[in-house]
């Protein structure tokens, strides 16, 4: 038996998703309490709405406001995930998103979020163990003026690996910052189109 407050809950998010029409389904997985509040207030400014619940409601919820092919973006639905609400364009959406993440350092065990690349040039490190350290996540180097160098651009993880322990410590050392903390926007729901987010990254300039 579903209770009456989740009953309650589910015929409230169903009426925004009638009311909306752009919704978005983002995961909020690694993001800090404090980021997601500034995020929410940010957005809120923006007339954009954060809807948090468990994956059942939010699919019943979206399944019940009767949309075209609304039932594609609730199979994008996953790890920590909420709804977001904006009567803006998918691409402003995203774009506001995006502008609103920061830097941080990768963890082991995180999952690359894009193709980390460690690029060719001068590094500060004298030789010494670090070479080994760098070789062994695939990083070729030779000395140059009594430092290191790393010979060519390389792809240290591929999008979607997990980042090694070992990795994630060499990333730190050659302070590379791959990770980024705010709302990940998974998929967006416009007129019966539902879009990844890849599709929504537009290069501005």
């Amino acid at each position: 038996m579903v209770s009456q407050t989740k009953q309650q809950l589910v015929l409230a998010i169903t009426q925004k998703v009638k009311d909306y029409p752009i919704i978005g389904v983002v995961n909020l997985e690694n993001l800090p309490a404090q980021q997601l509040q500034v995020m929410r207030s940010t957005l809120r400014k923006k007339g954009v709405e954060i809807v948090m619940a468990r994956k059942r409601l939010l699919s019943k919820s979206l399944a019940d406001s009767h949309k075209s092919n609304i039932d594609h973006l609730a199979q994008k639905i996953k790890g920590m995930p909420a709804l977001i609400f904006s009567k803006d364009n998918p691409f402003s959406l995203y774009g506001t998103i995006q502008k609103n993440k920061s830097e941080a350092p990768a963890k082991a065990g995180q999952t690359a979020p894009r193709d980390i690349i460690v690029k060719a040039g001068a590094t500060n490190f004298a030789p010494g163990p670090i070479i080994s350290e760098l070789a062994a996540v695939g990083i070729k180097t030779k000395v140059d003026a009594g430092k290191l160098a790393i010979l060519a651009d390389v792809i240290v993880a591929k999008e979607g690996a997990t980042i090694s322990a070992k990795l994630a410590e060499t990333l730190k050392r050659l302070d590379i910052k791959p990770m980024e903390i705010g709302l990940d926007l998974v998929a967006v729901w416009e007129n019966g189109l539902v879009f990844g987010a890849k599709d929504l990254h537009i290069d501005e300039a």
